[in-house]
């Protein structure tokens, strides 16, 4: 039996020579003092010879330890050298199946099922925010905390809604790597649980004209449709709410070539409980402006054949997808700045601080119901709907001069170049949110 001792004791010679220990494990001493662990072992009737590694970085107890380890794999039948080779291979692909190789590897393999936009999205944020930070470790190494680190670098910039969209890409990516055999488990599944939830309340909106300008000739100058273009700029203009915009008809337009045109919103349509929607003379009434006008017109050799105003690219029948015009601004640049809702803030904002200085005594009240608020003091059926609409039409006219002062006309709207319709969709996330019913 060897010992510490004796093998530090062992001098070089002139032939290399062995220093031997129990069952068949020895120390090869070689000329050059270099002290070399060996092991003696038969497999299917050959004598074989197996390497541990060189005395002292492998240790006398290390080496007892490799041959016990070899001798209960020729105890279940398996050539312990296959097997170390084996195993270093494995080792070699595992640092080889990188997360970032893995992830562009999934991506190229799933891309063509998204539109391209999408897929630019997806492989972006993952080289900004997740390659820099675990995108060279082996994808079987990484383990809960680690992709946390990451979500919580996310998070702590404010990006709570980025830092799940994350997680999901980080476990899709981790469903193929288990599914190609490299990974076992998805250390990212239940990380969900412990993010932080999206921030609740009043929701992002831009109130000063001069940004609110700048965003909207941003959002109108980046790729898209035509109609979510002209989408968006009606939406300013009207400050209705993005579900009312969606599911405008046309017939619901009254007197476009006439003095007083106005936008009719049938009462089942608006916000509110049954009650509400069974409203008689519940309509939401409101007064267009030439800017809003001229929107229409531009839209009308588009969609004027079908009776939605903005239907879906897929289904004329259906209302566009109630996420297109908040990815036009988030791809813009103001995601977390300004959501399509956040219209109606501004709206009201700009308008009550104008209507201190130019105003009326009752312009507050007048922009409340051109908002379609109901004063607290008043029940819904109590409500005049229709009241003060020659002022509410003055309020639209100088909210919507202010707004277009250094907008273009809305024909060139849709002269502006776009992207192949299918490279503007998102179909796997806007199809679902969809609406299925159209008008009357």
């Amino acid at each position: 039996m060897l010992s510490d001792a004796k093998i530090r004791a062992a001098k070089p010679r002139d032939k290399s020579y062995k220093l031997t220990d129990s069952h068949r494990l020895y120390l090869l001493v070689k000329p050059n003092g270099s002290k070399l662990w060996k092991w003696n072992y038969t497999y299917d009737g050959k004598q074989k010879t197996m390497a541990f590694g060189i005395y002292p970085m492998v240790t006398l107890l290390q080496a007892r330890a490799h041959r016990d380890d070899s001798r209960a794999q020729l105890g279940e039948g398996k050539d312990p050298s296959n097997e170390k080779k084996l195993k270093v291979e494995a080792n070699l692909n595992a640092s080889r199946h990188t997360f970032e190789r893995i992830a562009r590897e999934w991506h190229d393999k799933v891309k063509s099922r998204w539109a391209k936009v999408h897929a630019d999205d997806i492989i972006h944020s993952l080289a900004r925010d997740v390659f820099p930070k675990i995108g060279s470790l082996p994808i079987s190494s990484l383990t809960p905390p680690k992709i946390l680190e990451v979500l919580t670098a996310v998070e702590d910039r404010g990006a709570i809604e980025t830092a799940k969209r994350l997680r999901q890409r980080i476990s899709a990516v981790f469903t193929y790597a288990i599914a190609k055999g490299i990974a076992e488990k998805d250390p990212s599944e239940k990380l969900a649980t412990v993010l932080k939830p999206l921030p609740r309340g009043r929701q992002p909106a831009i109130t000063d004209l001069g940004r609110l300008r700048k965003m909207i000739d941003d959002a109108e100058t980046d790729y898209a449709r035509p109609v979510t273009r002209l989408a968006l700029r009606l939406l300013a203009l009207t400050a209705v709410r993005p579900s009312e915009l969606r599911g405008a008809c046309w017939n619901e337009f009254e007197d476009l070539n006439g003095d007083e045109p106005v936008w009719r919103i049938p009462a089942a349509r608006m916000k509110g409980d049954l009650e509400r929607k069974q409203e008689v003379g519940g309509d939401h009434l409101v007064p267009l402006t030439s800017q809003a006008i001229a929107v229409l017109r531009v839209l009308w050799p588009i969609t004027g054949a079908g009776p939605l105003v903005f239907p879906s690219v897929r289904h004329n029948s259906r209302p566009m997808s109630e996420n297109a015009i908040g990815y036009l601004l988030n791809r813009a640049g103001y995601h977390g700045h300004h959501v399509p809702h956040g219209f109606r803030a501004a709206f009201s904002t700009i308008m009550n601080e104008w209507a201190e200085r130019h105003g009326k005594k009752h312009d507050r009240k007048v922009i409340d119901l051109m908002l379609a608020h109901v004063p607290k003091e008043k029940v819904e059926g109590a409500y005049n709907r229709a009241a003060f609409m020659e002022r509410r039409r003055e309020i639209a006219v100088a909210w919507a001069d202010m707004l277009t002062l250094s907008l273009p006309p809305p024909a060139v709207l849709v002269s502006r170049p776009i992207a192949r319709i299918d490279d503007i969709f998102r179909t796997s996330r806007l199809e679902r949110n969809e609406l299925n019913q159209g008008c009357e």
